[in-house]
């Protein structure tokens, strides 16, 4: 049996992997949310790993509010940057093999072919910048059998997203603007729990290696939005609309594929196509309701 520490067992990823969590016997799983685990307490951060050992640690935990880091710095390096840190302190410490979750945010969103785990980074705003600085700290600690896991357009059944929005204001209006001038690939967080609990045991690394995950595909946020009105058979009239005719606080990227020929190979991995996921998650959506 392995002792795994899952943070952040709120969000999105956290809340797919507690919902897997009995399909995994070989684990003994350990949940946090903040207030078991104060990620912006160092002192208490210590004090929770006191005499506890864990195998290995999930890091699910994240500043998410991509609009909001831009006001507030410091609460997004918090979570993402010094949080960060310590945990790769305490991983290398202990031993802990450690996942680490990051995103497509770390780049500047300007190539024109997929990014690979060794292009440089270039965040456009704080939220990338913290989880940049995230990555970097795990490096420099160079816990082993480590993975840092870069991904985007994340959406699930639980918590709030794309998805949801989607479904909600498609049903309240007769039309909706949609940017389409922004490209990647939509992530179901419930194939990424899956590859996550999959590949922990795999990994025998002396430092940390950074991979991307992400589902097969292509799509701007309009194809998204297009094919969850189409799968669920909701007629709002949906209007392309460009970025700068829908401004923001944060810059997000025009483009956001990721390569992901390093975990496919390395693990051995069939990745769904992103429609697909979809589907399935549209399907669990329709049951919870």
């Amino acid at each position: 049996m392995r002792n795994l520490l899952v943070t952040g067992m709120n969000g999105q990823l956290g809340s797919e992997i507690r919902a897997l969590a009995a399909s995994y016997p070989d684990y003994v799983f350990t949940f946090t949310d903040r207030s078991t685990l104060d990620l912006s307490n160092l002192c208490k951060m210590e004090d929770f790993f006191e005499g506890k050992t864990f195998d290995a640690i999930i890091n699910c935990a994240a500043y998410t509010a991509v609009d909001k880091a831009e006001s507030d710095p410091h609460g997004a390096d918090a979570i993402n940057h010094r949080f960060v840190s310590m945990l790769a302190k305490i991983a290398k410490r202990s031993g802990s093999s450690l996942i680490h979750v990051s995103t497509d945010y770390v780049f500047d969103g300007r190539n024109h072919r997929p990014y690979v785990e060794t292009d440089p980074t270039d965040p456009q705003g704080v939220y990338g910048r913290t989880k940049r600085d995230g990555e970097n700290a795990i490096l420099a600690a160079a816990p082993e059998n480590t993975a840092i896991i870069r991904t985007s357009w994340v959406y699930s059944s639980f918590g709030n997203n794309f998805v949801k929005t989607m479904l909600r204001l498609g049903r309240e209006r007769e039309t909706l603007g949609v940017i389409y001038d922004q490209v990647g690939t939509p992530t179901y967080a419930r194939d990424l729990a899956k590859t996550i609990l999959d590949i922990l045991p795999q990994l025998r690394n002396e430092r940390p290696e950074i991979y991307h995950y992400s589902n097969e595909g292509v799509a701007s946020w309009y194809d998204f939005a297009q094919a969850i009105f189409e799968l669920s058979d909701i007629g709002c009239d949906l209007k392309a609309l460009t970025t700068d005719q829908y401004p923001t606080p944060a810059v997000r990227p025009h483009y956001s594929l990721l390569n992901k020929s390093k975990i496919k190979t390395d693990f051995d991995l069939i990745i769904p196509y992103w429609k697909d996921s979809l589907k399935e998650c549209l399907t669990l959506l329709g049951e919870k309701q």
